[in-house]
């Protein structure tokens, strides 16, 4: 009888990549655990089974350098790996090991392979369900299981994690190793870098012995608990139930603060702990995730972004054919100019643009010119207008002046104290208060959203504009979000009223970054008295982009066929509410359509229906934002999934705890501080 050990084994683990070939005294984790494993008395031969994957050459050379063998399969199909590892060297029983598991222990394998070549059964492991220590996993069966679980098993969960099929298909005989003990608590396996803390402490402590018992480190425990406790708050087997994206993320919030770029796009503001987080690809209106999952983006389509869809061939290819002419050089590229052209040509009170590449930097930019053409400091500002200083500063008076412009609670650390006093917020179709202002703290420039989610009343931009014009003020009108969204240009068209100045990000390069500000000439040569000036403002992929975005919106005349799109779900939004008797509040215009449940609990049914969308294959929240590849077909078949949802929350409504419904915390609603 071949009683082959395979160890699984890999270099790129997504949560600690490379962790089996981390160093410990000198020696490498898989050569430890190798080391161990060969005190066996019952084990044949010892494998290493990896992936064909690049990355794990170093593996593989390192396991052969050992004198041991090492196999290359399939990187996803895990299970075939094994099979075409034992087949190769002609095993008859599998002994299945982890290769972040370097305690696992001989006398304890031994005693697995005596326990099934006595019991007659097909599989027999210790850590299901477990009550040894995670770490000390093992698990044995035939190659006559191996062999039907290789043919039979379809799912991809069975596929990349071996021996759930054999386990719990019913078709075979298995039997599970208790201690008489519950140890299953103890955690001494290698998945992330406070894993690796623990490992190193319970080594060093031994060292130069390698070869102790398992018991002596439940020992090591009783009397110095303080080794143990840095990763006392990772669950036992969290990766089998994490998706790639989950991990990556956990990664990335002990490397980024905050755990990523943008507040919009962290997972606690949609489904804390199990949003998929990170994407492979994105083309039309879908996304798939590092998984290979598929999902239909009915939520923020890359923060409004994308309004002609994710990965427009007439953009891309356009993108392309410039960067392999280069994207950068000592000149200027061509395109900054017949941009700036087509800008102007668009807005016919406008003479001269600047370009940047984020929103926060257009803000900035006409911030900085408005001020110098004034000659004023004081702002009044109403909407979201970033992160910058400048902005920001209106809540070093009262820490909740912003709340109320879209997101709540951001927090002042870092804003110079001495900004405060110059910059006043307002409320939307508030005449009167922006009057006051503008009497009352030596106001030179008034910058606002010309709307995000309430319609102007009472001729309210007409009023600011006779105001800003009656007292030499400079009128911005911040268009990043607004801009190309119901008109083919600035969305104050609509009203037929002109600033002088507007920005313009978001939709103008369909996902690439570029950001516009354009103006009068009078208020925008003010740029050459101060100094406005970025290396990569120079590129020229941002400005192809948008010279070719604008061009297809104008061809498909996209404004309209989104503006269409979002009334129609406004309106079934509507009619599903009042249909389940539930009361949402709607907001935003219509390609930017939006809804609140009128309830305290509306945050935690966000996230129910963010939970169970996607379930369903749609990534959804309590916003869509439209895009021309959002067909009626899909639109429809978005709103069907959604009715059952309406209809689970108006029983909460009715008395049922949403929690209870919920599979993890409820999501974010404006800025907090992550831990």
């Amino acid at each position: 009888m071949r009683i082959i050990a395979i160890i699984q084994a890999r270099m790129g683990s997504t949560r600690l990549p490379g962790k089996v070939m981390k160093k410990i005294n000198g020696k490498t984790i898989i050569e430890i655990l190798i080391s161990r494993l060969m005190k066996s008395n019952q084990i044949t031969d010892i494998v290493v089974a990896t992936s064909v994957a690049a990355n794990n050459i170093p593996l593989v050379d390192h396991v052969k350098n050992l004198g041991y063998n090492c196999e290359q399969g399939s990187e996803n199909n895990v299970l075939k790996r094994y099979y075409d590892t034992a087949i190769k060297h002609s095993a008859d029983i599998i002994v299945r090991i982890t290769g972040d598991c370097p305690f696992v222990d001989y006398e304890l394998v031994d005693d697995a392979i005596s326990q099934f070549t006595t019991s007659g059964v097909d599989y027999i492991t210790n850590g299901s369900p477990p009550s040894y220590p995670d770490g000390l996993d093992i698990e044995v069966f035939s190659i006559e299981a191996l062999e039907k679980a290789n043919k039979e098993a379809s799912t991809s969960y069975d596929i990349e994690h071996v021996t759930p099929y054999i386990r719990e298909s019913n078709k075979f005989k298995t039997k599970t190793i208790r201690h008489s003990i519950d140890l299953s608590a103890h955690r001494w396996t290698l998945d992330e870098s406070e894993d690796l803390e623990v490992i190193s402490n319970i080594f060093n402590y031994f060292n130069p012995d390698i070869h102790f018992s398992w018991k002596k480190i439940i020992d090591l425990h009783s009397f110095n608990p303080a080794l143990f406790q840095k990763n006392d708050n990772i669950e036992r087997n969290e990766g089998a139930i994490m998706g790639k994206g989950q991990k990556l993320y956990k990664r990335a919030k002990k490397v980024i603060p905050g755990g990523n770029m943008l507040l919009s796009k962290r997972p606690e503001m949609f489904l804390p702990n199990l949003w998929p987080s990170y994407f492979s690809k994105a083309k039309g209106c879908k996304v798939w995730d590092l998984d290979g999952n598929e999902f239909i983006d009915m939520c923020i389509m890359g923060i409004g972004t994308n309004s002609l869809g994710y990965g427009n061939s007439e953009i891309d290819d356009a993108v392309q054919a410039n960067i392999s002419k280069g994207n950068m050089s000592t000149f200027n590229c061509p395109e900054e100019v017949y941009l700036a052209e087509r800008l102007v040509e668009m807005h016919d009170w406008a003479d001269m643009a600047r370009f940047a590449r984020s929103g926060g930097e257009a803000n900035a930019i006409a911030i900085r010119i408005a001020r110098a053409a004034s000659g004023k400091d004081n702002v009044a500002v109403c909407g979201y207008h970033g992160w910058h200083d400048w902005y920001l500063s209106a809540n070093l008076k009262d820490k909740s002046k912003l709340d109320n412009l879209l997101l709540p609670g951001l927090d002042i650390a870092g804003v110079p104290k001495n900004l405060k006093g110059t910059v006043f917020p307002f409320q939307y179709n508030d005449f009167e208060h922006l009057k006051f202002l503008v009497e009352n703290s030596n106001i030179g420039v008034i910058k606002m959203e010309v709307l995000r989610n309430d319609e102007p009343k009472n001729n309210f931009l007409q009023k600011v504009r006779a105001l800003a014009s009656d007292k030499g003020i400079v009128l911005i009108f911040d268009e990043c979000t607004s801009g190309f969204r119901e008109t083919y240009g600035g969305i104050h068209k609509k009203y037929n009223v002109d600033p002088d100045m507007a920005m313009f990000g978001k939709a103008m390069g369909n996902g690439y970054a570029i950001t516009g500000v354009i103006g009068k000439r009078e208020i925008m040569e003010a740029a050459q008295d101060t100094f406005i000036s970025s290396t990569f403002w120079t590129e020229r992929i941002g400005p192809t982009a948008a010279l070719k975005t604008l061009e297809v919106m104008g061809k498909q005349e996209s404004w309209k066929r989104i503006t269409d799109s979002g009334n129609f779900i406004r309106q079934e939004l509507k009619k599903l509410a009042n249909e389940t008797g539930l009361k949402i509040t709607q907001w935003g215009i219509p390609a930017l359509t939006g809804y609140s449940f009128e309830s305290n609990n509306a945050a935690a049914y966000k996230t129910l229906v963010t939970q169970e969308m996607l379930k369903k294959g749609f990534l959804a929240g309590n916003s869509v934002y439209v895009c021309t590849e959002h067909s009626k077909e899909i639109i429809n078949s978005f709103l069907e999934s959604l009715e059952p949802i309406f209809m689970q929350i108006k029983k909460c409504e009715d008395g049922q705890d949403v929690n209870q419904l919920l599979d993890g915390p409820v999501c974010h609603t404006g800025f907090s501080r992550l831990n």
